[in-house]
């Protein structure tokens, strides 16, 4: 478990949170699937993102040591898988911060909103593949597979799914089906999860060098994440009950069951990063 990393997990995992809530969000308002009064609880309700969003770039500045050396990351956007993720990331605070400050004002045409609400939605996702990108290393092999992608993915679709609920909540929205739907969608997160988890576990059994085995690196690997299972496990329960009882998801058990995906996700991350091994070591 790498905790020494602990500011680049916190700053992918909830990068990925706020970025898989806003993609969930953002298609809801397009689609108009909320009254105009729910719209505006909404986007109150939505700082909430972005704060989680700040938390994540505050991280990241603590990773690199300073605002400076961030900023000096810049200098090879385009060649730099690094330096397009902080741009594009950078990119997407300000035009999602922007939507929802003039949708807060109500200020600014419609079509103004919309089109810096989907601007943010497509460098959203361009902020993370290059995430991901960067830590496709051909160097280290036990990063080095579709495994990596698809583990930041699952964490936008599970614990940005539980974020945008959360906030619909809170904006106590009126669109019942949503919370029907959401719910589901962090069930098919738990279940991607638990595939990705076993898949894992065997792309380490199969990558050894002379000097060491990868399963060697994390010897704690079955037990971190069997913990993380079981919280998240537990996060998705709470979630669902509503749907079983066919009752309104509440923010207080919903607070609760986002705090449970996060903390499973950010154990999730520490083991991904514990992982970290070089070919020929």
């Amino acid at each position: 478990m790498a905790w020494h990393e602990w500011p680049l997990i916190v700053f992918t995992v909830l990068a990925q949170t706020s970025v898989g809530a806003f993609l969930v969000l953002a298609t809801m308002l397009l689609t108009k699937q909320l009254s105009s009064g729910a719209e505006e609880r909404l986007h109150k309700a939505m700082f909430g993102l972005w704060a989680v969003m700040g938390l994540g770039f505050l991280a990241s500045i603590m990773h690199l040591g300073s605002p400076l050396r961030a900023m000096n990351a810049l200098n090879m956007v385009g060649s730099s898988w690094l330096s397009n993720e902080i741009a594009s990331g950078s990119v997407f605070f300000a035009l999602g911060g922007l939507f929802w400050l003039l949708s807060v004002l109500d200020k600014g045409s419609e079509a103004i909103r919309k089109a810096l609400m989907i601007g943010a939605m497509v460098v959203g996702i361009v902020f993370m593949y290059a995430m991901a990108m960067v830590y496709m290393i051909d160097t280290v092999p036990t990063w080095y597979t579709s495994l990596t992608p698809g583990a930041f993915v699952v964490t936008m679709l599970v614990s940005g799914t539980a974020l945008a609920q959360l906030l619909l909540s809170l904006a106590n929205h009126d669109n019942a089906a949503a919370d029907k739907v959401l719910p589901v969608m962090g069930l098919v997160g738990l279940f991607a999860v638990a595939i990705v988890v076993m898949q894992l576990a065997a792309h380490l059994g199969s990558i050894e060098t002379n000097v060491t085995a990868a399963l060697s690196v994390v010897p704690d690997f079955s037990s971190l994440q069997t913990t993380r299972l079981v919280l998240l496990s537990a996060g998705i329960a709470l979630w669902l009950m509503p749907v079983v009882r066919r009752t309104p998801v509440t923010a207080a058990p919903m607070a609760i069951a986002f705090a449970l995906i996060v903390v499973s996700e950010l154990i999730g991350r520490g083991v991904f990063y514990g992982m970290h091994m070089t070919a020929g070591m």
